[in-house]
C-alpha cells in the first residue's frame, strides 16, 4: 500500500507547487506590465468638417439640452 499513497502525495505536491508558481507569475506580470492599449483606442484624430457645414446644419432643431444633430456627407 505504500507506493500508491506516495504517488498520490507526489502528484498533490506537484500540483500545489504549479498552482503557487502560476499565481505568483500572474501577480508579477500584472504589476509589471504597462497598461495595454486596445485597437479602438489608437484611432486617428477626428477629420475636419468640410467647407460650408454651418449652412448645411443651420436648419437643425436643437433638443432640450441645446444639442442639434446634423449629418454632413462628404465624398
Amino acid at each position: 500500500m505504500t507506493p500508491p499513497r506516495r504517488s498520490w502525495r507526489w502528484a498533490a505536491a506537484v500540483w500545489l507547487v504549479l498552482v503557487a508558481a502560476a499565481g505568483g507569475l500572474t501577480l508579477w506580470w500584472q504589476d509589471s506590465a504597462v497598461p495595454q492599449r486596445y485597437g479602438w483606442e489608437e484611432t486617428a484624430p477626428t477629420p475636419p468638417l468640410p467647407e460650408g457645414w454651418e449652412s448645411a446644419c443651420a436648419g437643425a432643431t436643437p433638443d432640450e439640452n441645446g444639442r442639434a444633430l446634423c449629418f454632413v456627407r462628404t465624398r
